[in-house]
């Protein structure tokens, strides 16, 4: 249930749908616009006018998005890692949405840190550092130092964020329409937006997020490759969160400084850490852009920002679990009979089985084969094969319906996909796979590693 808002929000929030609303008609007008003009060129033109297109509502949203933090800013985010499919400077555009975003004045977050933890923050801890080292759609994150020595990252959340968030969650039909700004026709839109009202809502509470975090900190304590901060408890809050400092690469910088062998090493560790998350834990981080981990020189990451975090109940498990053996095995028959069973088709559809098999395999193609080579351009033709309305398997596309409880882990498979294949992650991608689902002997060496971790552990 949304909480009422009072007049100043909904003012706020009429401002918001309103910027909103002239996007969606400025992208309107410029993609009929497009048609015209293409109506009578050869083809190589129509690709360059779409292509133009695309560039540059990538553009318009990326400039009007990043200036308004909230839900609408997270549905940008949300979307941004289904770029590979896009002209470049459409994916460069998308992409700095998951970068820093402008942040809020220092003596904005010091009232948030006076109001939720008593007093200014020059006075809790030991040093503060009132720029923040990075910003994004519900919160930023500051450098302090407790007063017995340990740093500390603290996360803040800003004002009105709760109300902007909470009013953009309550009207679906700006939600979709945001959503509908983006390339991907063939998204299951409104199953999108009803995933996204139940997951954000959460992400405003820290406290929340905290708790999520403590257990995967618990779950990851001495591991081989992968690892949590810890939770600061005493200085935590429904709206601010602080952690151990992590310090580590970044993305950017990982990708200047990484040569083939590390490459290859942490792409297996951040496959490793989504699969254990999901098939053993049965709860994974479904945010994985890359701004949320931090690399480091031996190949081990530090994982960061728990908001966004799906668990699996046992319904969802007996419903989507079923479907990847068949898949795997290549029985098109039994794939197509789960599909049916877990919602995704209807009983009648009246496709042919081999049809949706070819089509439904796209993302798991690196698991159909022994051995397999990540690659942007991998990624980017699985997901125009996806996404292609007028494609081959446009009657597929038309007849399946994405169950909400597959949309966050939709979103992780091709998120994965997209790093491993900046990354050029060669490996036993099946085999790896089988460790965590059917408890197989591990095939690398991170894998005897792990397994060795989780003997002294005694389980998970």
């Amino acid at each position: 249930m949304v909480a009422a808002l009072s007049d100043p929000t909904r003012k706020a929030q009429a401002q918001r749908w309103m910027r909103i609303s002239r996007l969606s008609a400025r992208r309107a007008v410029t993609y009929a616009s497009t048609r015209v003009r293409g109506r009578n060129a050869d083809e190589e033109r129509r690709r360059e006018l779409d292509s133009q297109f695309v560039i540059r509502t990538a553009e318009d949203v990326t400039r009007e998005l990043g200036q308004m933090k909230g839900a609408v800013m997270k549905v940008g985010q949300l979307m941004s890692f289904i770029v590979e499919g896009l002209p470049e400077a459409a994916k460069e555009s998308l992409a700095s949405l998951q970068a820093d975003v402008p942040p809020m004045a220092p003596s904005l977050a010091a009232e948030v840190i006076a109001t939720e933890l008593g007093d200014l923050p020059e006075k809790i801890f030991l040093d503060w550092e009132p720029v923040p080292r990075a910003a994004a759609s519900i919160g930023q994150v500051h450098k302090a130092v407790l007063r017995d020595g340990r740093e500390v990252a603290v996360k803040v959340q800003y004002p009105g964020a709760g109300d902007a968030i909470r009013g953009d969650l309550a009207n679906a039909k700006v939600l979709t329409r945001a959503f509908s700004m983006f390339a991907f026709k063939s998204l299951d839109v409104e199953t999108m937006v009803t995933e996204l009202q139940a997951r954000m809502g959460e992400e405003l509470d820290y406290e929340l997020e905290a708790s999520r975090q403590d257990r995967f900190h618990h779950r990851y304590r001495d591991h081989p490759f992968l690892a949590v901060p810890r939770v600061i408890d005493e200085f935590t809050t429904g709206r601010v969160l602080t952690s151990e400092w992590v310090d580590g690469m970044s993305w950017s910088e990982f990708e200047a400084y990484a040569g083939h062998d590390l490459r290859q090493r942490t792409g297996e560790a951040l496959f490793r850490f989504q699969q254990g998350a999901i098939y053993r834990a049965h709860e994974f981080n479904a945010d994985p852009h890359p701004g949320n981990y931090r690399f480091w020189p031996d190949g081990r990451i530090t994982l960061l920002d728990f908001g966004l975090v799906k668990q699996w109940t046992e319904e969802e498990r007996a419903s989507l679990w079923p479907i990847i053996d068949p898949l795997l095995d290549r029985d098109v028959e039994a794939t197509v009979s789960c599909l049916v069973a877990a919602g995704f088709l209807v009983p009648d559809h009246g496709l042919d089985p081999q049809h949706v098999f070819e089509y439904v395999s796209t993302p798991y193609e690196p698991f159909l084969v022994e051995e397999f080579t990540f690659t942007r351009e991998f990624t980017k033709a699985a997901l125009s094969r996806i996404a292609d309305l007028n494609g081959p398997y446009a009657d597929v596309i038309n007849s399946m319906t994405l169950p909400s409880s597959f949309v966050l882990l939709d979103r992780v498979v091709w998120g994965i996909a997209a790093i491993l294949g900046r990354l050029e992650a060669t490996n036993r991608w099946r085999g790896i796979l089988a460790e965590y689902r059917a408890e197989a002997e591990p095939c690398t060496e991170l894998g005897r590693l792990e397994a060795a971790w989780l003997a002294d552990r005694r389980g998970w």
